[in-house]
């Protein structure tokens, strides 16, 4: 019985839906310019969004500046931090003396495994 009421309908092809008393929202379409290959794209926006000032670039992945008239924006990077990377985080906790220290213990104790004939990477209880 469902077989024959669903017969001629392509499932998940069409929306059942109308678009009857559907208000659609305004939209803007602003265009950013990438900095590295000058490739531009434009996106579409909600008219009341306040578009962001940069955009990755689909081509080469470079920063894209949004054009205002002829002209794109300029962002000012001055305030933007560095990333700390794990060699920042470790610099911050030991100095460098230590660090050759705590490596030449390391390098003992595996050399010393190793000579002994154990598996380093198998753990003894």
């Amino acid at each position: 019985m469902a077989d024959r009421s669903l017969r001629g309908i392509r499932l998940g092809a069409q929306s059942l839906q109308s678009e009857e008393g559907v208000v659609f929202h305004e939209r803007t379409q602003q265009t950013y310019v990438c900095s590295v290959c000058s490739k531009e794209t434009t996106l579409t926006f909600a008219a009341d969004a306040e578009p962001p000032q940069t955009w990755e670039c689909r081509a080469c992945g470079g920063e894209a500046l949004l054009r205002v008239g002829e002209q794109t924006v300029s962002v000012d990077h001055s305030d933007d931090k560095a990333a700390r990377t794990h060699w920042d985080m470790l610099l911050e906790r030991r100095t460098i003396p230590e660090l050759e220290e705590l490596l030449e213990e390391r390098l003992a104790f595996v050399r010393a495994r190793r000579g002994a004939g154990d598996d380093v990477t198998k753990k003894t209880a």
